[in-house]
């Protein structure tokens, strides 16, 4: 199998999902990273119009594919032939869909405008940062309730659900610790969660992974293409 190519910024949570799912299905894969600067521009932008990451492009399928639950789908569909991730038949089929477009909807454009309004935003408005906040805990009580009595989000196993729910929620920790709270320590249930999958060698990979990119993004390289990766 010819590895996939993925462009990502590093510092983002959404490039997180993807890997996660590439390392539980020891999938091959080449990171490209890009400068948040370079988005809009080519390469990139001929790649995905939105000029936004990530994107892959999968040579054993001739698939350019961008927005990163889609492409999640497309790795289980693909790739996923022991259904290790997934549920191809009963009511669990359709509630890890469920799951993944409230996450694609519902937490990540949430999340990501509270990171907006606390971080980018050059005036501060406080009523923007609180409705975001709220937001991010709003979202996080329905996965807080959902998780009574389970250990998954869906079934009796994790799935590529679990996966794309982890990176934004430990984002989401990190933004509103920087206001004073604590999003697993306010919903233990979702704290127990996380923690399973912050233990697994796939997730502690990735965030070490993550790391060294961001000090090479950022100290050592400049050219688009200098800063590639290879993971079998």
């Amino acid at each position: 199998m010819k590895s996939i190519s993925i462009w990502l910024f590093p510092e983002g949570p959404n490039p997180l999902k993807v890997l996660v799912v590439l390392e539980e299905l020891q999938i091959p894969y080449e990171i490209k990273t890009i400068k948040m600067e370079d988005v809009k521009k080519v390469p990139l932008i001929k790649l995905n119009p939105n000029g936004r990451v990530l994107v892959i492009d999968d040579p054993n399928k001739g698939l350019i594919l961008w927005e990163s639950c889609a492409i999640i789908t497309y790795l289980i569909d693909e790739y996923d032939t022991n259904n290790t991730l997934t549920y191809v038949a009963g009511n669990e089929k359709y509630l890890v869909n469920q799951w993944l477009y409230f996450q694609a909807s519902g937490q990540g454009p949430y999340f990501g405008q509270a990171a907006w309004f606390m971080r980018l935003h050059p005036e501060k408005l406080q009523s923007a940062i609180e409705r975001y906040q709220n937001e991010i805990r709003r979202v996080m009580g329905v996965v807080e309730g959902h998780l009574s009595g389970r250990q998954w989000l869906v079934g009796d196993k994790m799935t590529c659900a679990d996966l794309a729910w982890v990176p934004w929620t430990l984002f989401g920790d990190i933004l509103l610790s920087q206001s004073g709270h604590a999003l697993l320590r306010d919903y233990p249930n979702v704290e127990a969660w996380y923690e399973r999958i912050a233990s697994r060698p796939s997730w502690k990979k990735v965030m070490e992974m993550r790391s060294r990119l961001l000090d090479s993004l950022y100290y050592c390289y400049t050219n688009l293409y200098e800063n590639n990766m290879k993971f079998a």
